[in-house]
């Protein structure tokens, strides 16, 4: 296994490519720290993922936007597991506005939940990651902050966002062997979209190399491979893009 032993936070976990980056994680026998605001949801995933991999997996409900909420996230990972070996940011939100229908408020609640959220995990957890003189973190960003999209111009902005802030904070921190890389999927088959237009969602898989979207589960593998060694050794500030064709860099 992979990942045996090692302590992963996941923010995000109850639904979409968190859950799934979750699942894998636990397959390859991690003990995780899974977090999300839904926390019904977040226990019975919890559950599932204890009697199908005999892992442990512990559950902490939270808004990832507080600043002391995620501090406290953090605190409690370590007094319980004893440090934290990968944190992964899946958290997030999405909306579709022109943008002269869209509001500040709407803006600055994308804004929050997609950037500043991983902001404050990131700050959080490098103190314990320092002392343990090694960690992987992996932000989940988008295609989308790699080429825009039109009537998403928040959600390209805070994405665009998370990438730049994945490098810069690699560029600090690898020497000190904590190694931070993100993911920009494509489109993915999760009811993250669910706020979505159906006429945008068909038209995207349409435009498609692949012809299709992801599957939260084929994104997930991205994480693994970033958060395992020595197959995640030499990666450092890279973005790698399971995307179904949409960029090719």
């Amino acid at each position: 296994m992979y990942l045996d032993k090692k302590v992963a936070l996941i923010t995000g976990a109850a639904g979409g490519i968190g859950q799934a980056i979750a699942e894998l994680y636990a397959r390859n026998g991690a003990r995780l720290m899974l977090a999300d605001r839904d926390s019904v949801r977040l226990v019975e995933f919890a559950n599932r993922l204890r009697h199908e991999y005999g892992v442990e997996a512990r559950c902490y409900a939270l808004d990832v936007t507080e600043e002391e909420s995620v501090q406290a996230l953090v605190c409690e990972t370590e007094k319980v597991f004893g440090g934290i070996d990968i944190l992964v940011t899946s958290a997030g939100a999405i909306s579709e506005y022109p943008i002269e229908e869209m509001s500040l408020t709407a803006w600055r609640h994308v804004m929050t939940c997609n950037l500043d959220a991983v902001f404050l995990a990131c700050r959080a957890v490098l103190p314990v990651m320092r002392r343990q003189g090694q960690g992987r973190i992996i932000n989940i960003s988008s295609q989308i902050g790699q080429r825009g999209a039109p009537r998403f111009t928040h959600y390209a902005a805070s994405k665009a966002g998370v990438i730049a802030l994945t490098k810069s904070l690699s560029r600090e921190v690898a020497r000190e062997g904590i190694l931070v890389n993100s993911i920009a999927p494509g489109p993915v088959l999760t009811e993250f979209n669910r706020n979505l237009r159906p006429e945008t969602l068909a038209g995207t898989e349409d435009a498609l190399p692949l012809g299709r979207a992801a599957r939260p589960e084929e994104v997930a593998g991205s994480a693994l491979l970033l958060a395992s060694s020595p197959h995640g050794d030499v990666f450092v500030g890279q973005t790698l893009c399971p995307n179904s064709g949409d960029v090719m860099l």
